[in-house]
């Protein structure tokens, strides 16, 4: 029986173990990926205070060298479900059942797709959801990055200094993604937008050759030859394991100590509703858990 048991091994799950363990808790990390947390994915971060410009990878690896530091333990396994027994929660993996007084869920979130024709036929094929591991192949290529994000407008600069032509195509008329990186995006040569505009399916063989766009204002459908494409249009999180109220597309509701509708379960970063996806905010979210974790662990051992 441990004190907590977190789920996720990514920048919140680990700052839930670093407090954790500086509080004294009996604490165990489980993580199913090699390499955890969407930020690994990323080629510069440069709004994590401290690092002026840092890869995402190093950055995943100072967190987790940080945590193992400090002595949490991480060990790899796919949770399956958690079970919530009232003071005891069940954490049932591909690997095993664990026990815990209280679980913290920081599972993260995948990218969501278009569900559009070709789509899945032509992942991996240059149908892509990371300009970072995909990027590289399409040297001297016109790709397309579809959305208006953060992360869209992103991985269109990262793409302009590969590609010979990036194309974004956005819904609406104007980027949502912060000022800085709209600056940057409007004044490199070789980015173009589209606006209004979504994608209404991807065409190719064995490759992706084009994409098939309507215009939401005139509804008009046109065909553009291109080599890859980019999809940057939101998240889903991975919250299927356990059962707590949810948003209508899985985002676990909590207030604001992390708590979720079950006592005892927690959650940070991604996996929950918020109203910001970073990494700031994820090992925000990771240490609040973690302190409100450890009170209520407090609380279930006082009246034992």
């Amino acid at each position: 029986m441990h004190d907590l048991i977190i789920i996720g091994g990514g920048p919140a799950g680990l700052t839930a173990g670093i407090y954790a363990v500086r509080y004294g808790l009996d604490t165990l990390v489980l993580e199913k990926n090699v390499i955890p947390g969407q930020i690994s994915t990323a080629d510069t971060v440069e709004n994590y205070p401290g690092f002026s410009s840092i890869s995402g990878m190093e950055l995943m690896q100072k967190f987790r060298d940080h945590a193992e530091h400090t002595g949490v333990r991480i060990q790899s396994a796919d949770v399956k479900i958690v079970r919530d027994e009232g003071n005891k929660k069940v954490v049932i993996t591909d690997d095993g059942e664990y026990e815990a007084l209280a679980v913290i869920i920081a599972t993260g979130a995948n990218p969501k797709r278009l569900g559009v024709p070709g789509e899945d036929k032509l992942l991996a094929k240059g149908v892509s959801y990371c300009a970072t591991c995909d990027g590289p192949f399409f040297g001297g290529q016109e790709v397309i990055v579809v959305g208006g994000g953060e992360s869209a407008v992103t991985d269109a600069l990262i793409l302009s200094g590969i590609a010979s032509r990036v194309y974004v195509v956005h819904r609406r008329d104007e980027l949502r993604a912060c000022s800085i990186l709209q600056k940057r995006a409007f004044g490199t040569e070789n980015i173009s937008f589209i606006w209004d505009t979504v994608v209404q399916e991807i065409k190719g063989d064995e490759l992706v050759e084009k994409v098939v766009l309507k215009n939401m204002k005139t509804g008009e459908l046109t065909e553009m030859n291109v080599d890859g494409i980019f999809i940057y249009v939101g998240i889903n999180p991975n919250t299927t394991m356990v059962d707590v109220d949810k948003t209508d597309v899985g985002f676990i509701k909590t207030n604001d100590r992390m708590e979720s509708s079950v006592r005892g379960i927690f959650a940070a970063g991604d996996c929950r509703r918020t109203s910001v996806w970073q990494v700031v905010t994820a090992v925000s979210d990771g240490a609040v858990a973690a302190i409100s974790a450890h009170e209520y662990i407090t609380s279930i051992k006082y009246d034992q």
